[in-house]
């Protein structure tokens, strides 16, 4: 499934660090960033998690929720959300319900080697469920700047 602007966000219910169940229906009025990357405390998504972070007051300011997702379990979001002080959720999609509904869990390649994983896309979701944004040319070091400008 190819999502594109305009179509409705896929809803989902998944649990976040805490182990408490979120929904994305649970944020209509809201302008929702729903970043997906994949592996916690990794080079890459450290450098987008604490883009998102160090711009969080901005981001708040202009109505936006951040919602990270990964295949990781909560265990790894709580100990990736400590070590560098993440202020928004990071939902645990282990049974892969979001990157498939989403379209990112897809084959990638390394060193030769191919094997499926979660691309590094962003979903910008306007306050009726509507994507509005869709960023799969992630800056890692300037991903809020990124979005701030879409």
């Amino acid at each position: 499934m190819t999502l594109q602007i305009g179509d409705i966000a896929p809803d989902f219910e998944v649990k976040n660090q805490h182990g408490e169940p979120v929904k994305l229906s649970g944020f209509r009025g809201k302008k929702v960033v729903l970043y997906f990357y994949p592996k916690d405390d990794t080079p890459g998504c450290t450098a987008q998690a604490c883009s998102l972070r160090d711009n969080y007051t901005e981001l708040l300011n202009q109505g936006y929720v951040v919602l990270g997702v990964s295949v990781d379990n909560e265990k790894k979001h709580q100990k990736f959300i400590d070590k560098y002080e993440l202020p928004f959720p990071l939902l645990a999609d282990t049974e892969h319900e979001i990157v498939e509904k989403y379209g990112v869990w897809q084959e990638k390649s390394m060193y030769g080697r191919k094997y499926m994983g979660t691309m590094r896309y962003t979903f910008v979701i306007d306050e009726e469920g509507k994507i509005e944004y869709i960023i799969t040319k992630v800056d890692t070091k300037n991903h809020a700047a990124q979005i701030l400008k879409s």
